[in-house]
């Protein structure tokens, strides 16, 4: 018996993929819509999704790293007694991540940085903005935000699964859902 599936995916353009499922195949068909064939058969759009690929497994594992690193943060911050051990204790934190992952930060394009804003925010539910004013203050926060402006970025980006379905796409081919 077979089965029809439907998956929709929600973009600029709205579009449905009919999946037929044998339940004795292995192999799952999917009927895409002739503008998505059209695209994937242009040299241009398979170049820049080539690009987008490579550049979210370059910063994927920093996202995942900053959520791991932000939720022991949480957690040990409320296990110190005073503000003053939860400062010194954030000056280390910091200076740590500092000499972790600074170089390789700093090498990172533009566009990675944007893709690694869009994913912290993904990973910890929280923009880069944010998470910048509640550990090192406002005045940290505005500055890096108004570096990130000038070279066209935005920390207070957010991740939204529906206009970046690319990303989550292959986010998923990967493994990591």
């Amino acid at each position: 018996m077979k089965k029809i599936v439907f998956i929709c995916l929600f973009t600029k353009f709205s579009f449905c993929a009919i999946a037929q499922i044998n339940p004795t195949d292995t192999i799952k068909n999917y009927i895409l819509p002739e503008f998505i064939v059209k695209a994937k058969a242009d040299p241009e759009y398979e170049k820049k999704y080539q690009r987008l690929v490579y550049n979210v497994k370059k910063v994927l594992p920093y996202a995942k790293l900053a959520s791991f690193r932000f939720q022991m943060l949480e957690q040990n911050l409320q296990l110190l007694p005073n503000e003053k051990a939860r400062k010194e204790y954030l000056k280390r934190s910091e200076n740590s991540i500092k000499e972790q992952f600074m170089d390789d930060l700093m090498n990172l394009t533009v566009s990675q940085g944007k893709i690694l804003i869009r994913l912290i925010y993904r990973e910890t539910g929280s923009n880069a903005y944010d998470l910048l004013k509640t550990y090192r203050g406002h005045l940290t926060a505005m500055y890096w935000q108004t570096f990130a402006k000038f070279i066209g970025g935005n920390l207070k980006d957010e991740y939204d699964p529906i206009e970046d379905w690319q990303i989550e796409q292959i986010i998923k081919q990967m493994g990591f859902e």
